[in-house]
């Protein structure tokens, strides 16, 4: 199957289509494995998730989910991953925690495309370290959708496990690359992955590395993943979290005064981003109601230490990315 499109290709927005779309995916992967194995980074977001329940159907054990914690991930998404995939679908899974790691590495480093090739460069370190301890992996799998190949001239320089190194002779396995993201979520509802993943927010491949702005300390980096914990909370109560496509808090390496117990102190900022998009080429801001703004201001500020204001970002791409880096 080529990279483009074909212009006959019905937009799947049914379970039936979906179905149909599984169907003829799971014929054509077992085609194209047969009895080898497969190898899958699976990250949790929407797309590897899909791409693993997916290849579960067609081959089972042949597929081996390497899922990587690179200390970046959000709150109780690792555990997730985990209670989905290893309890639930059976699935062949391999565990890594890596945020020391990953962490040592980024310490003092605060340029963006230097901090997301460090982060995809050491992914693939360490992916090849444990796919060098499986036997017989003939094949690699990737989550990748259509706008990643429309994307990829550049704008992108990390997705899922990038620009593999010479010596990984795996045959790529891309069951998904044609559709868009809303496509990917139908496909995934109908495989049976439940809601809280299928219609859970993209998440880029480096992560709260690109969301934790400039050098990542440790500090900093569980603020924002506590302050983002609570805006996602907040939008699943007011039913947000379907009517938005994309919300998230980032944390720029600013600080400001405030006061707290009546004594002037230091934090920073948590920027709130909430756009809506279709294919994520472009998007436009959403409205969200000032009293939920409020309420997740004076949550943000009392429950997360380190934090004392809350802003918005009301800039739509263009002109602004939907990432901050």
């Amino acid at each position: 199957m080529n990279n483009v499109r074909p212009e006959s290709m019905a937009r799947i927005t049914t379970t039936e289509l979906a179905n149909a779309f599984i169907d003829e995916q799971v014929k054509e992967v077992r085609e194209q494995v047969g009895d080898k194995k497969v190898l899958l980074a699976l990250s949790g977001g929407v797309d590897s998730s899909v791409v693993a329940a997916l290849l579960i159907k067609a081959i089972g054990k042949q597929l081996v989910c390497v899922h990587v914690n690179h200390g970046l991930m959000r709150k109780g998404e690792s555990e997730a991953v985990i209670e989905v995939f290893r309890n639930q679908l059976d699935a062949n899974l391999i565990y890594v925690d890596a945020t020391d790691r990953f962490l040592g590495l980024l310490e003092g480093v605060s340029e963006p495309e230097k901090k997301r090739k460090i982060i995809g460069g050491e992914f693939i370190k360490v992916f090849d370290e444990e796919a060098s301890k499986l036997e017989g992996i003939s094949f690699l799998a990737q989550g990748t959708i259509y706008p990643d190949i429309l994307e990829s001239d550049g704008v992108k320089a990390h997705h899922n496990v990038g620009g593999l190194p010479e010596d990984m002779q795996f045959e790529l396995v891309e069951p998904i690359k044609l559709l868009y993201k809303d496509e990917v979520r139908v496909v995934g509802k109908a495989l049976g992955l439940p809601a809280s993943m299928v219609d859970r927010q993209p998440f880029p491949g480096p992560g709260l590395g690109v969301r934790c702005l400039g050098a990542i300390t440790r500090d900093r980096l569980h603020a924002l993943r506590e302050a983002d914990a609570i805006l996602r909370e907040e939008f699943d109560l007011a039913g947000l979290n379907l009517k938005v496509w994309q919300y998230f808090i980032a944390v720029p390496d600013v600080k400001s005064v405030g006061v707290k117990n009546d004594k002037r102190y230091e934090g920073w900022p948590a920027i709130i981003r909430a756009v809506n998009t279709t294919d994520a080429m472009s998007a436009t801001i959403d409205e969200i109601p000032y009293e939920l703004l409020h309420k997740i201001t004076a949550r943000i500020t009392a429950e997360v230490e380190g934090i004392n204001r809350v802003l918005y970002d009301l800039t739509p791409k263009p002109v602004g990315t939907i990432e901050w880096e």
